[in-house]
C-alpha cells in the first residue's frame, strides 16, 4: 500500500492570505488622504499652501496629486498626504 506524502506547512500561506484580508479592509486609495477642492485660482494656490503648511511634504509626502484648469478661470485639483508622519 502507497503512503500518501507529508502535506506541506501552510504557515506562510495562511499569514498571506491574513495580511490580505487586513489590506483589504482598507480604503481604496491606499494609505493616502486625498482632499479634491474646486477653486478660483487664487484660492486654490491659498488652499494647496495651507496643506503644505499643515503637512510638510517632506514627513507627509504632501502632494498636489492631480489638476485641471477649468471655465471661469477655476482649478478642480486634489492633494494628497500620508494620514501621520511616521
Amino acid at each position: 500500500m502507497a503512503r500518501r506524502p507529508a502535506a506541506p506547512p501552510l504557515d506562510g500561506l495562511r499569514r498571506q492570505i491574513a495580511r490580505h484580508r487586513q489590506d483589504a479592509g482598507r480604503k481604496e486609495g491606499g494609505y493616502f488622504v486625498r482632499e479634491t477642492f474646486r477653486l478660483d485660482r487664487e484660492q486654490a494656490r491659498i488652499k494647496a499652501r495651507e496643506w503644505f503648511d499643515t503637512w510638510p511634504k517632506a514627513a507627509y509626502w504632501t502632494e498636489v496629486e492631480s489638476w485641471r484648469a477649468l471655465e471661469g478661470n477655476e482649478i478642480e485639483f486634489t492633494m494628497r498626504r500620508l494620514p501621520t508622519a511616521d
